[in-house]
């Protein structure tokens, strides 16, 4: 499966992989995507000369996402040339006239929601893809915070031509009521899904994907 399948079941996306043995077991799991954070300020960076090695090994295993923010153009130039994503997650700033310019094929808007208002913000985007996280004045997602799933939801039921991504403090303990009150698209974890930095826990990525699959 894939991230953009249209239809049912839920879709999970893991997010802030740094290595490629979380990136092979999150794949036998059984989620949809991975994501990649190419910010230098986030605590699961990664450098892409590095990396695009091992990443590069995923294709056709897993959908990957390269996940910036306000990278600049010839970043994001280098990122698609890599060939070794399938998509790109603007997470920071931009413009919607700059992701349209540099998003490439596929990319997904993250838009922190700090009121009601925040939701707005989607329809700017020339994109079907839209990710709500939470909130938060120490970074770009990642944090843990949570943001107020009910006026998500009010989002999801006016705005059906969207493909609703949920992120922001979701954890195995609880992603079923997230998806319960919520219906999104799909669903994006990083820290829920950690018992240490930098690495997932399989037993905490599998109960995430079977109770988000069954909730």
């Amino acid at each position: 499966m894939s991230l953009s399948d249209p239809i049912p079941p839920l879709r999970t996306k893991i997010c802030g992989i740094t290595n490629l043995e979380d990136a092979l077991m999150v794949a036998s799991c059984g989620a949809d995507a991975l994501g990649f954070n190419f910010f230098p300020q986030s605590k699961r960076y990664i450098d892409l000369a590095a990396s695009r090695g091992w990443i590069a090994r995923l294709e056709g295993k897993i959908d990957r996402v390269a996940v910036v923010v306000n990278a600049e153009p010839e970043e994001l130039a280098v990122i698609r040339e890599s060939g070794c994503f399938e998509w790109i997650q603007f997470h920071g700033d931009e413009t919607p006239d700059y992701c349209r310019k540099h998003g490439g094929e596929r990319w997904i808007r993250a838009i922190r929601v700090k009121d009601q208002r925040s939701l707005s913000l989607a329809s700017r985007y020339e994109t079907a893809y839209i990710l709500f996280d939470a909130w938060s004045e120490t970074g770009y997602g990642g944090t843990g915070a949570r943001l107020n799933w009910d006026i998500v939801r009010e989002y999801v039921l006016a705005s059906k031509e969207r493909h609703i991504i949920l992120a922001g403090g979701l954890t195995p303990h609880n992603i079923r009521d997230a998806v319960r009150i919520v219906r999104p698209h799909a669903v994006d974890v990083a820290s829920g899904v950690e018992l240490e930095p930098r690495r997932k826990n399989e037993y905490l990525v599998r109960e995430f994907i079977r109770l988000a699959a069954t909730a």
